[in-house]
């Protein structure tokens, strides 16, 4: 999960430099929607199987969810 956010990371900061922006918006919007969806729905599964946590929660909103 990491990985994948680094090497999107990169990949837009390579973008920017080429003034490349379709690719740096597709990979942008590519990079947040699924990780936005993600998100919400580990907050879903653990807010269903423990009680409400409030690192848990903050983890979700830094989008680091997953490593949980």
């Amino acid at each position: 999960f990491c990985g994948e956010g680094a090497a999107a990371a990169v990949l837009c900061l390579s973008y920017g430099h080429s003034d490349d922006r379709f690719w740096l918006a597709l990979t942008v919007f590519f990079m947040l929607f699924p990780s936005v969806l993600v998100q919400l729905t580990l907050m879903f599964v653990h807010r269903d199987l423990s009680r409400d946590r409030p690192l848990v929660l903050l983890m979700h909103l830094l989008q680091l969810g997953p490593i949980i």
